[in-house]
């Protein structure tokens, strides 16, 4: 399908899933019969999956933005002042893996294109937020970059929404509030709600802004403050797995967040090491997780879970502090 324009068949799948994950039995399928033009109004076209008394969405579509223009030209964060030097051909195939590792999952990946001098554009995640509303309407809300040599990269990508009918609410952020997107704004795998990281990139002041906005919406949003440089998005160190369990790094987080963490989620908690290989910058979709990095601990861990592991070397982005998770924007 063309990234803009086509038509997609929106279906429902409900299963049954026993308390210790994995497939039990396809209870029943039954297609909807609605034609969606676009991503933004294919809200429809998500299967949903009953794992005990939850309910996880799966997805069929995923927004990247190939590395035609990549490099460290800025140190932005402690990862990239260690890392001059991106080999541009190696981080084209890790990119291209990603993808095929994706569209394995089932997901169709959108390409928005890059544009020369936005060298972190294709780190999808960060320019916005984006979701479905409780009358299953799409939208995107733009990001306030902390850094104003990202801050052009936030117009492409509410143009690119905003043509495939995703509604375009925008915060009005100004002065030193800053919110950064689904690099600090994690969506629990339900979809109902929405775990929020302060203290580096985005401030507390635009977490509280947009809490306002979702809780008027009907989600919960829970916000979490961040207090280790390394982990200056929340999804360096903190991965939703499944409506109730995450991955975690303890070490991120304030003392009186990570007691608050462990009392709304089951956590699987990784330690330093883990963290800085990127095991949490990993994205859990359609009963896959995918990450850079995960070794034979985590990938029992995960299977316990019933979520396949899938590995794909990322190592040009990670010298940019960034992953799987980062290039990528899940589309509702």
């Amino acid at each position: 399908m063309d990234p803009t324009k086509g038509t997609i068949a929106a279906h429902w799948v409900m299963s049954v899933w026993p308390t210790c994950g994995g497939p039990f039995a396809l209870s029943r399928q039954r297609a909807v019969g609605a034609f969606l033009d676009t991503p933004g109004t294919g809200s429809k076209q998500i299967r949903q999956v009953f794992r005990g008394e939850t309910l996880t969405r799966q997805l069929n579509h995923v927004l990247m933005s190939k590395p035609e223009y990549f490099s460290i030209a800025e140190a932005r964060n402690p990862f990239s002042c260690h890392h001059p030097g991106i080999n541009p051909a190696l981080a084209l195939a890790q990119w291209e893996q990603l993808r095929a590792a994706f569209q394995r999952v089932g997901l169709q990946v959108f390409a928005l294109d890059p544009q020369p001098g936005l060298e972190e554009m294709c780190f999808t995640a960060d320019q916005a937020f984006v979701g479905i509303d409780r009358e299953d309407r799409s939208f995107a809300i733009p990001s306030r970059m902390l850094h104003r040599s990202r801050r052009d990269e936030v117009e492409f990508f509410s143009r690119w929404y905003a043509q495939q009918a995703y509604r375009i609410v925008d915060l009005g952020l100004e002065g030193e509030e800053f919110l950064e997107g689904a690099g600090d704004l994690l969506w629990n795998p339900d979809w109902e709600s929405v775990w929020a990281g302060f203290g580096h990139r985005s401030t507390l002041g635009a977490v509280d802004q947009f809490a306002t906005l979702m809780e008027s919406m009907g989600f919960e949003v829970r916000k979490l403050e961040l207090v280790d440089p390394y982990f200056y998005h929340l999804d360096l160190c903190l991965a939703p797995i499944t409506p109730e369990s995450l991955l975690l790094y303890p070490g991120a987080f304030a003392p009186e967040t990570l007691a608050r963490i462990r009392l709304w989620a089951h956590t699987f908690e990784v330690t330093r090491e883990e963290a800085l290989q990127f095991v949490c910058n990993g994205v859990a979709v359609n009963g896959a997780y995918i990450a850079p990095r995960l070794g034979p601990r985590l990938e029992q861990l995960l299977r316990k879970e019933g979520i396949e592991p899938v590995t794909v070397d990322l190592s040009e982005f990670q010298k940019a502090g960034g992953s799987a998770a980062s290039l990528k924007m899940l589309l509702p």
